[in-house]
């Protein structure tokens, strides 16, 4: 079984959201239930259907989440010389001019959209054990890329 990492921001998240699933959501889903059911006949009732499998898409979301919480290790930042995950590091490409700075983190946490890459995307894992200035290579569908580790935190 392949580890998980998760930022504690991640982690409180995740804990945010169960204990939000748990109560709130069991509460507004056990309503939609109950008013489903009051319209009368189950069988033919689309409203009772719809509740049910909110019902059921929110239990698995809660299994899922709670899956998550319990087989997950938590990363700290912490300041190495080398990239590991939690690392924020400002890497140059090689050909182009404009350096970009990432957060290497647990698959579950990555966002690309706000510079958090994988450790298990090709990037990612290119990068980890590296340090300030060494280079290392990304292979990509277009070829491969070289690239510059600039900074690191």
């Amino acid at each position: 079984m392949n580890t998980d990492y998760l930022s504690e921001e991640k982690f409180s998240e995740l804990s945010a959201e169960i204990e939000f699933l748990k109560t709130e959501g069991r509460a507004e889903v056990a309503k939609r239930l109950e008013y489903a059911k009051s319209l009368g006949d189950l069988k033919e009732n689309a409203e009772y259907h719809e509740a049910k499998e909110a019902f059921s898409n929110l239990e698995e979301r809660i299994a899922d989440v709670e899956s998550t919480l319990k087989n997950v290790t938590i990363v700290k930042r912490h300041h190495s010389v080398r990239v590991e995950l939690g690392s924020r590091v400002r890497t140059s490409r090689k050909g182009t001019s404009e350096p970009k700075w990432y957060t290497v983190v647990g698959s579950r946490d990555a966002d690309a959209l706000q510079g958090k890459i994988s450790n298990e995307s090709p990037m990612g894992a290119a990068m980890l054990g590296k340090k300030k200035g060494d280079k290392f290579v990304v292979k990509t569908p277009k070829g491969e890329m070289e690239y510059k580790i600039e900074e690191l935190e």
